[in-house]
């Protein structure tokens, strides 16, 4: 069995299964012999399934949140927030569900042709502990939808909302042959899914140097790799943007659920014009956090998920310093004293003068780590967000439309946002380029990745 603790006090939350090959074999198995039935299924049928779980888990929000902030650790509002997006995510793929077409031509050489569109077969997903309500939504929604079955494997450290979101599926009158969960460990369940040849698909979110392992396990098989690998995602502040929204925009981009989701900003980039009146708003703003468990009122950041992640981000920072690369103006330390000795937290943490090849904007620091660097040219500060070998996101804050245009253009990332960041909604894809993945997820385009083409020519 497998503990699953709070991250804020230690405290257990629950067990769960330490799923082997055998048990995803099984899985694997069933999950095939139910995929004639539920590819069969009118796509109106399954619609209902998926609405009627959206509307249950709805219903259930306050008891579902209560459950990931335990296992996660970040706060009862962003949990809240977390499932109704799970329930968003459900309510858009049912609202699509048989929509999407064939093609057809006619040749007078080669007469009729037509292109359908059909289920993979049984595809797999392994979910990450950061945002596993959300993740599991973006995965099972098109996969469902599209009429495929699934084998998912949950966070070994935050698996039990994903059990509970798959039951209220099965309320609904999802067979539960369709969707599988396997409990336990990447290296046990994980690349038991990666390598196995009865599995058409395989979607991973996770680190670049386990997704990388993934696929190498999985090229064999040949499957479908959908490969979410992380991001360092830039901010780019110019001289004209509004100072206390895109300093309000930093803040929340960052330190939102402890810093720890891809796409929050990793880096920023400020005109060296507007630079230190910016650093003073953001730092004013960071102070202003509350930390403290995720269950408690008014708790505005939790904690990091493990003590051993903490150390890694910790680790980052002190390297920063010790090399004369960045300075550290507020947080930087882990609590020794109060309510916060007891978890895993760490301070909101602004850093200064940062080298755009200090380790804080190098790697991917997964907490609440905030480096600042000034810049002259919007050119300059393109080339310092694109020197990088992640390509997630990134955001311009500018209300300058040439300068929209060229960041639009030249910022090598798969999602730009312009005045905002982070936000991102289920009706457009969502994926990077570089060393940040492959496929998409979210909208049209995560649904034609779980069809195949069949091109069929009739000669009349």
């Amino acid at each position: 069995m497998l503990e699953v603790h709070n991250p804020a006090d230690g405290s257990l939350v629950g067990h769960v299964h330490a799923g082997t090959e055998d048990d995803v074999n099984d899985a694997v198995r069933t999950s095939w012999e139910a995929f004639s039935l539920w590819s069969d299924t009118d796509p109106l049928d399954r619609s209902r399934i998926l609405f009627s779980a959206a509307r249950l888990v709805r219903e259930d929000k306050k008891e579902l949140s209560l459950l990931l902030t335990r296992e996660q650790g970040k706060p009862l509002r962003e949990s809240v927030n977390e499932i109704a997006g799970f329930a968003r995510v459900l309510e858009y793929y049912a609202s699509i569900t048989g929509t999407l077409q064939g093609d057809y031509g006619y040749s007078k050489n080669y007469g009729h042709m037509m292109v359908m569109r059909q289920p993979l077969g049984v595809c797999a997903a392994i979910i990450p502990w950061n945002m596993p309500a959300l993740i599991m939504g973006w995965k099972t929604g098109p996969v469902l939808a599209a009429g495929n079955t699934m084998v998912l494997k949950p966070s070994a450290t935050a698996p039990l909302t994903c059990i509970a979101l798959a039951e209220h599926l099965y309320r609904t009158g999802l067979p539960k042959q369709v969707l599988q969960l396997v409990t336990g460990s990447g290296r046990v369940v994980g690349q038991a899914l990666a390598r196995h040849n009865n599995i058409r698909s395989l979607s991973f979110t996770g680190a670049v140097s386990t997704g990388t392992g993934v696929a190498e396990i999985a090229a064999p098989t040949l499957k479908k790799l959908i490969l979410e690998l992380g991001g360092s995602d830039a901010m780019i502040v110019c001289k004209d943007a509004d100072p206390y929204a895109a300093a309000k925009g930093a803040v929340s981009g960052r330190f939102f659920n402890c810093g720890q989701t891809c796409t929050s900003i990793k880096r920023v980039f400020v005109d060296s014009t507007v630079y230190e009146p910016f650093v003073q708003k953001v730092r004013e703003l960071a102070e202003t956090l509350s930390i403290g468990n995720g269950l408690s009122d008014g708790v505005d950041m939790g904690p990091v998920h493990t003590s051993g992640q903490r150390k890694d981000v910790h680790f980052l920072v002190q390297e920063t310093v010790n090399n004369d690369q960045g300075k550290v103006l507020s947080g930087g330390y882990i609590p020794d004293t109060g309510s916060l000795k007891e978890g895993s937290f760490y301070p909101p943490t602004i850093m200064t003068g940062v080298d755009p090849d200090a380790p804080v904007m190098r790697e991917e620091v997964f907490g609440p780590v905030l480096p600042v660097s000034a810049f002259d040219t919007v050119a300059d500060a393109i080339d310092m967000a694109n020197a990088t070998r992640f390509g997630l996101g990134a955001s311009i804050w500018t209300h300058d439309m040439r300068t929209i245009s060229q960041a639009t253009s030249e910022l090598d990332a798969g999602i730009v946002w312009v005045n905002q960041h982070l936000r991102i909604p289920p009706e457009v894809p969502f994926g990077g380029v570089k060393s940040s993945g492959l496929g998409r997820e979210n909208g049209r385009y995560a649904l034609l990745q779980y069809l195949e083409e069949k091109t069929i020519l009739i000669n009349p």
